[in-house]
């Protein structure tokens, strides 16, 4: 058992502490708003004077910078607003590959030019950056999410531009909309949005990140259509725990069942495979769909961080047995996180009460390699159900102190089943009400939500800390 974490968190906390003094010092504070809709940018780019000729538009990274010149783009397109928008937020993202900067966050500017495109924009070229000044960042930090209250300027349906400079020769770089689910939002809320509330917050005073999602979700029902609607107004990272469109994982059950509903959230979704996926042979449809969100085609698993999280999504279509490549793989990225917490999640369950499918005893390698390094969460699908267990050791014994909470999310719009024997150590229940997961990630620990679809009342909620 690795015991590394309790120096790790404490450091971690201050580190949060100083970036949120940070922030304070400016008028982007992160606040908690009311539900909205989440729109990703139809166009993002950035130039560069050392590179006057060059287009960069299909790059990972925007950046700003006074020497050389640096200048970003971003563009939304908004629609579907019906009511008055009483608060409009552009959230993003430092990036935190090798290199890049975290100095001075920029001016952000309306733009009057509405027509540029990414692919063709260079310095040589770029559209002036002419209205008003919208907000100013000052030092930021990489991996952390920024927030610029941008209401004066979207007020209803229509195109924005907005450009980004910066005076200081330390700049920044930021993620783009092809990094996934860390490119650039914008939060759109009304005035029909509701009072806020845990399971329509934005991202929490705190500044911490989110990640909301479920499991054996897109079929020709309209369950899928509930969820997909709860995910506009939970901004964040959006994960899946497999069977992502039913019956087979083909093209076609893609483009017509998954990609109207959950489609909407691809860029900012990093999901998981499940056994429908794999109905089509080497679920070759949903390496295609999901491109590099999902990580080498082929092998599903891949890791990414969240704040002070480490992120694994894994494969339980593919070997996980002691010494497979997988799990050779998952020890090798736990013993190089730096992340004082972990959560994973995967398809079929290790443990679960449904009456369908039963506990996986397959996936135990997995948990014990989870285990030996302190993670705290698992989350799984494949049966159509909500439960949540108490923290077990890789026995199934419960563990209070390093033991794993485990939650089966499998409630994203298939039809659902119901559940047998209950198992030991199962907390919570549901099999009657489709919904997403929220998880809120501290620096030191976690906040649950079951949000439910429209309409119904189950919920579940609390809190844990990491190890």
């Amino acid at each position: 058992m690795l015991h590394r974490k309790a120096t790790a968190v404490a450091l971690v906390g201050v580190l949060a502490s100083a970036a949120l003094a940070t922030l304070a010092l400016t008028d982007l504070t992160p606040t908690a708003s009311a539900a909205g809709t989440a729109f990703s940018p139809s166009a993002d780019t950035y130039v560069d004077s050392g590179k006057a000729g060059t287009n960069y538009g299909t790059s990972h990274q925007l950046g700003v910078d006074h020497s050389p010149v640096k200048q970003m783009f971003l563009k939304f397109s908004v629609s579907g607003v019906s009511q008055p928008v009483t608060r409009a937020t552009l959230r993003m993202h430092v990036d935190d590959v090798s290199g890049a900067q975290s100095g001075n966050g920029g001016t952000f500017q309306a733009m009057s030019n509405t027509t540029w495109s990414e692919t063709s924009v260079t310095y040589n070229n770029k559209p002036s950056v002419d209205g008003a000044v919208l907000g100013s960042l000052g030092a930021v930090s990489r991996n952390t999410w920024y927030e610029v209250d941008v209401t004066s300027y979207v007020t209803g349906n229509g195109t924005y531009s907005v450009g980004v400079t910066s005076t200081s020769s330390d700049g920044a770089d930021y993620d783009s909309r092809e990094s996934g689910a860390t490119a650039p939002q914008l939060l759109v809320e009304t005035g029909s949005s509701p009072t806020p509330t845990p399971s329509t917050s934005t991202t929490p005073p705190s500044g911490d990140p989110v990640l909301v999602g479920a499991g054996d979700i897109a079929t020709s029902g309209s369950g899928d259509s509930a969820t997909a609607n709860l995910l506009d107004g939970i901004p964040g990272t959006v994960f899946t725990t497999g069977d992502n469109a039913y019956p087979d994982g083909t093209a076609s059950d893609f483009a017509n069942y998954y990609d109207p509903t959950w489609g909407r959230h691809k860029a900012r979704t990093r999901p998981a495979p499940g056994n429908h996926d794999y109905h089509t042979s080497g679920a070759s449809a949903y390496y295609s769909y999901f491109g590099a969100n999902a990580g080498t085609a082929g092998k599903g698993y891949y890791s990414y961080d969240l704040g002070n999280w480490h992120v694994v999504s894994l494969n339980s279509e593919v070997g996980m047995s002691v010494g497979s490549a997988q799990e050779q793989w998952l020890r090798a990225d736990l013993a190089t996180s730096t992340k004082p917490c972990t959560v994973a999640y995967w398809h079929k369950p290790r443990w679960t009460s449904s009456s369908s499918h039963g506990p996986d005893a397959s996936t135990g390698p997995l948990v014990q390699a989870l285990y030996d390094h302190d993670a705290e969460l698992i989350l799984t699908g494949h049966n159509h159900q909500y439960e949540r267990f108490a923290p077990q050791n890789p026995s199934g014994q419960l563990d209070a102190t390093h033991g794993i909470r485990q939650f089966v999310a499998g409630m994203g719009g298939a039809s659902h089943y119901g559940f047998g024997t209950i198992q030991a150590n199962s907390e919570a229940r549901n099999s009657d009400t489709h919904g997403v997961l929220k998880l809120t990630l501290h620096a030191g620990g976690y906040d649950w939500e079951f949000v439910p679809e429209a309409g119904k009342t189950y919920n579940d909620s609390g809190t844990g800390t990491c190890h």
